[in-house]
């Protein structure tokens, strides 16, 4: 029979996704197969799945760790936020609403069968399923009809281990506080607790461990120190979106307030040679830029009037004045043409809006989302590019007629006629090392090989290091059964 551990966090941001991954992996090294589940997700860094949907990005990485393809069960519900109030809502892959918080709220609960019915097919595959909570179980505010947290563990009877990070500061309050203020069902769920992010010497809390314990009558597994090798890891929320100092050439990315799919970034920041600039609202683009990167969206015609609104369009034909690069991926591409269209309402309510006019294409909004798993080649190097389109809206224009990559002998987007100026919809691109190689030698820059093989190391790394501060034996005996589905389920 299968079995199944649910990791809380007592705050957002604590490092769930990043203990799940690595406890995926440490499992798998002890011979037991196992897969990630996350019942609910709000994040717009998604990732296309072998089944043709989408899930969120963390749960890709997390599958990686389990050596198993993504697949939509392993996160059937998903929030992708578009305005400051309302999300697009993904169910085992696929879009079925957008709606306003108020309004998800009274639909979550009928959507706690299809996330039952995805655990349930996960379970039955595999020895452990390993399942991330969102947020915090704390916010019993929004408890009533919650598929999030307790809720899915009431559902599914599922035992929890709750995490707390003490980079933050208060770890005991936020622990301690959270047995106070749930439920006595609820409190009696959780079974034990660990630490996550300290920086120093371990044995400096042990005080603080045994506090907790007495507290809340959980039981403490461990101190799990900061994880050195954490940015060679994909990122998933906005909040760990950092640039990071490397070499002389330099790649400008302004920071949208919808940044969707920011993980094109994450082989360009391991590069030595290359320095990654995150471009702060209210800061300019840096006039030494070698190449302005303009990422995902999921809002484009909003973001594109938060791009003129830090003065990042005038920025922007300045760098393009002193020979500058600019490559836009999705919704970068459509802002970098001359128009685009929403004519059907698609983003909010209809409209158009002049893009930057760097290219000579436009961009109609349409209700079908294409989702695919792309085999491309660069044109140019004939190096081979494995990434997924994740897009609404169609290009066409005259500089698509100088695509720059091919799919399925199709062109696929488009530059100027110096070259200067490029767009695709493909995400993941950098992430071949041979296209990778290819497109930085054109700025000045070596690539290292092996930015896959990274990665994979460093969940290695993650899972030795979990290992060696946590006690795996106990969270394995902690892991409940799964009870088969019923019917009604």
């Amino acid at each position: 029979m299968a079995k199944a551990i649910m990791i809380q966090g007592a705050g957002s941001n604590v490092g769930k996704s990043m203990l799940v991954a690595g406890l995926c992996r440490a499992l798998l090294h002890r011979g037991i197969t196992v897969a990630p589940f996350k019942p609910q997700n709000m994040s717009n860094n998604a990732a296309v799945t072998i089944d043709g949907g989408e899930i969120g990005r963390a749960q890709a990485l997390q599958a990686l760790a389990s050596r198993l393809e993504p697949h939509t069960d392993m996160n059937p519900v998903l929030l992708k936020p578009e305005t400051d109030v309302g999300a697009q809502v993904i169910v085992q892959g696929r879009r079925v609403a957008t709606l306003k918080a108020r309004d998800y709220g009274k639909m979550k609960q009928s959507l706690m069968p299809a996330v039952l019915e995805s655990f349930h097919r996960l379970a039955a595959s595999y020895d452990v399923v390993v399942i991330e909570g969102a947020g915090s179980p704390a916010e019993v505010n929004l408890r009533a009809g919650d598929i999030a947290n307790m809720g899915f563990a009431e559902a599914a009877d599922i035992p929890v281990i709750l995490i707390g990070d003490i980079d933050r500061g208060g770890v005991i309050a936020q622990l301690v506080g959270t047995h106070v203020i749930l439920p006595e069902d609820d409190q009696n769920r959780i079974k034990a607790f660990a630490i996550n992010k300290f920086r120093g010497d371990t044995s400096l809390f042990a005080e603080g461990m045994e506090i907790i314990a007495e507290r809340t009558g959980w039981s403490g597994l461990g101190i799990v120190p900061w994880f050195e090798q954490a940015w060679r890891l994909p990122a998933e929320d906005i909040m760990d979106l950092r640039g990071r100092p490397g070499g002389p050439v330099k790649i400008a990315v302004p920071r949208l307030n919808r940044i969707a799919n920011f993980d094109d970034l994450d082989p360009l920041s391991a590069e030595p040679e290359v320095t990654v600039d995150i471009v702060e609202a209210g800061r300019p683009l840096p006039a030494d830029a070698d190449l302005v990167l303009i990422p995902g969206s999921k809002s484009t015609i909003a973001d594109l009037a938060h791009f003129r609104a830090q003065g990042w369009d005038i920025d922007l034909l300045a760098h393009v004045r002193r020979g500058g690069r600019v490559l836009g991926i999705c919704g970068g591409y459509q802002m970098l043409g001359r128009e685009i269209r929403d004519d059907e309402g698609i983003e909010g309510a209809p409209s158009r809006a002049a893009g930057l006019g760097l290219l000579d294409v436009i961009t109609e909004m349409k209700p079908h989302k294409r989702l695919a798993l792309s085999n491309a080649s660069h044109l140019a190097s004939g190096e081979a590019v494995t990434g997924y389109e994740i897009h609404i809206g169609q290009t066409h224009g005259p500089d698509c007629d100088r695509a720059w990559l091919e799919v399925d002998a199709r062109g696929e987007g488009a530059a100027s006629q110096d070259g200067r100026i490029m767009g695709c919809y493909i995400h993941g691109l950098f992430a071949a090392d041979g296209f990778r190689k290819a497109f930085l030698a054109d700025l000045g820059a070596r690539s290292a090989p092996g930015y896959g093989a990274s990665v994979d190391a460093a969940l290695d790394a993650l899972a030795d290091h979990l290992e060696r501060h946590l006690d795996i034996d106990q969270i394995i005996a902690l892991s409940g059964p799964v009870h088969a589905a019923t019917p009604r389920e």
